[in-house]
């Protein structure tokens, strides 16, 4: 027999609020302990930020669920100490081939270059990496973790929420300045805003199975489009830990989804994919369809939304918790300066203003690898299968084949808070992007430079420019000097940012950039400063 996960229960305990009865305003309350709401509670106590979270249940998903996790979310977690043990654990991969029938059609590596400490994506099941950032949240004196807690209700004032919330010991009230709501795609904390959530369904069906076996295949991505196993439709096959496999059948519309998911129905499917002879377990099993939709406003009043709650895109090409992830991102240092009262309320705005950017990026991506794996009509087949056919011949069909378009950050090049480029850059480091790791030498140590970097804003100074500490009132912006505060070890953080002696970036607490100069002017650091902040 095949070892399965043993998961964690967590004890449930009554507050002391609901002890006396007292009624306790609190700065930020999260809804849900997912990853995304779990994301919130570790970068907001980083940040300093007395967080409470609150979930209806007392363990972590059911089932492996979300697999794959991309660069940039594993350089948040990384930020907020948990990426080691995610990455340790996961199963490393950046390889993915695409077959079309029985032929390989395309080859694709996601991260080609050296120099990086993230990989391009780990898989690894949901419920570890639960586990692993529920672990970390314990450790802090900052996050108050309450299982077995479901919100009922909320009204809203002008400067808090009231809380309505159900224990095993009963209802009571308690009040946040902020709530978070990262409670998944059928949020009761939107219903209960009032919160407008469309775009468009998708009626085909989809079966994951997760199944236990030992296999030499390579941690690779494999899609297959009307394979020999499961002609007409679609299939998938990639490695996660403790020898689990994730399979994903697409089903069509007409689908049983009840039937679908019976194992005496789900084993011939396996088989036919593995071999009549391989020797497997069944692990868990899903049929789904989706949709591809957001918020209308990631804010409503002191409400935020974040993850699956703003916004739900088709699995292809892991973008969901992905997303989420660089949702509180985005969110946390905004949060800070104002509660702080260091930026006007706002700066929250703009939260939604990038965010909704970012999310309707990923909508149009999801969407368009959904029609290219689920053609509507025969015209957009006949194009997909021609597009697949070239791509085994010829080098232009290849950038057209759409398995998934797999997770990347969104520049936020329309930002507001970025400040226009005044002089000519190379590369990609342009303001609104998020910054490119390198490795470097800290104390004449080995390191990476996204750890050098995330805690506040920070000015960037290649060389020996002379560069001061900028502020807008108490939030400062520290140089960190290339060449003095840290080596640029073989001179790859100067490529990736174009840098020549005495040139600058500004990056936000995010580790996205916000402005950028080919010599220091503190009056310009300033200006650049407060349009970062908001206008502060």
């Amino acid at each position: 027999m095949f070892q399965t996960y043993q998961y964690p229960q967590y004890s449930y305990r009554q507050s002391e609020e609901q002890q006396t009865g007292t009624v306790k305003r609190h700065k930020v309350v999260v809804i849900g302990a997912g990853p995304i709401g779990l994301t919130a509670a570790l970068d907001f106590a980083q940040r300093g930020i007395p967080t409470v979270v609150l979930d209806d249940n007392n363990t972590v998903s059911i089932g492996s669920r979300a697999v794959c996790y991309a660069k940039r979310p594993l350089e948040i977690w990384d930020r907020l100490g948990c990426a080691t043990r995610m990455i340790d654990k996961g199963i490393e991969w950046k390889i993915g081939k695409v077959f079309f029938r029985d032929d390989l059609a395309y080859t694709f590596d996601l991260l080609p270059e050296d120099g990086h400490k993230i990989p391009a994506f780990i898989n690894l099941q949901q419920y570890y990496l639960e586990e692993y950032m529920v672990d970390e949240a314990q450790k802090s004196n900052l996050i108050d973790l309450r299982w077995k807690h479901k919100l009922l209700n909320l009204q809203q004032g002008d400067d808090h929420v009231v809380l309505t919330v159900e224990t095993p010991d009963g209802v009571f009230k308690m009040e946040a300045d902020w709530v978070v709501a990262c409670d998944g795609a059928n949020s009761d904390t939107r219903k209960m805003v009032g919160a407008g959530f469309s775009g468009q369904f998708f009626q085909d069906r989809f079966l994951i199975a997760d199944i236990i076996m030992k296999a030499d295949f390579p941690t690779e991505r494999w899609f297959w489009f009307d394979p020999p196993f499961h002609r007409g439709q679609s299939a998938l096959l990639h490695k996660q830990c403790d020898d689990v496999w994730r399979l994903d059948f697409q089903l069509g519309w007409e689908a049983d989804p009840e039937e679908e998911k019976k194992p005496e129905n789900i084993i011939p499917r396996v088989k036919a994919m593995l071999g009549e002879d391989k020797e497997f377990e069944l692990e868990w099993a899903s049929v789904y369809q989706f949709a591809c939709r957001r918020i209308d406003n990631f804010r409503y009043g002191r409400v935020l939304f974040a993850g699956d709650a703003a916004h739900q895109v088709s699995p292809f090409g892991a973008r969901g918790a992905n997303t989420g992830v660089q949702d509180i991102d985005n969110l946390g240092w905004k949060l800070k300066l104002v509660l702080d009262g260091d930026a006007p309320e706002s700066l929250i705005d703009s939260y939604h203003t990038e965010r909704a950017f970012a999310a309707d990026d990923n909508l149009l991506n999801s969407t368009r690898s959904t029609d290219f794996i689920t053609p509507k009509n025969e015209a957009s087949r006949r194009f997909r299968d021609a597009v697949l056919d070239l791509s085994e011949v010829t080098d232009f069909a290849k950038p057209l084949v759409n398995s998934g378009r797999l997770s990347a950050p969104t520049p936020y090049v329309e930002s507001a808070l970025n400040t226009a480029d005044e002089s000519s850059f190379a590369g990609k480091m342009s303001p609104g992007t998020c910054c490119a790791d390198a490795p470097v030498k800290v104390n004449g140590e080995a390191a990476w430079f996204l750890n050098q970097i995330g805690d506040g804003f920070t000015l960037l100074v290649f060389g020996d420019e002379a560069a001061t500490d900028v502020s807008a009132g108490n939030v400062k912006a520290r140089v960190l000097r290339v060449g003095k505060d840290l080596q640029d070890k073989d001179g790859t953080l100067a490529a990736r940012y174009d840098a020549a002696p005495g040139t600058v970036y500004l990056i936000r607490p995010d580790q996205h950039i916000a402005a950028r100069w080919r010599y220091f002017n503190d009056n310009k650091v300033e200006a650049a400063l407060k349009t970062a902040m908001g206008g502060a």
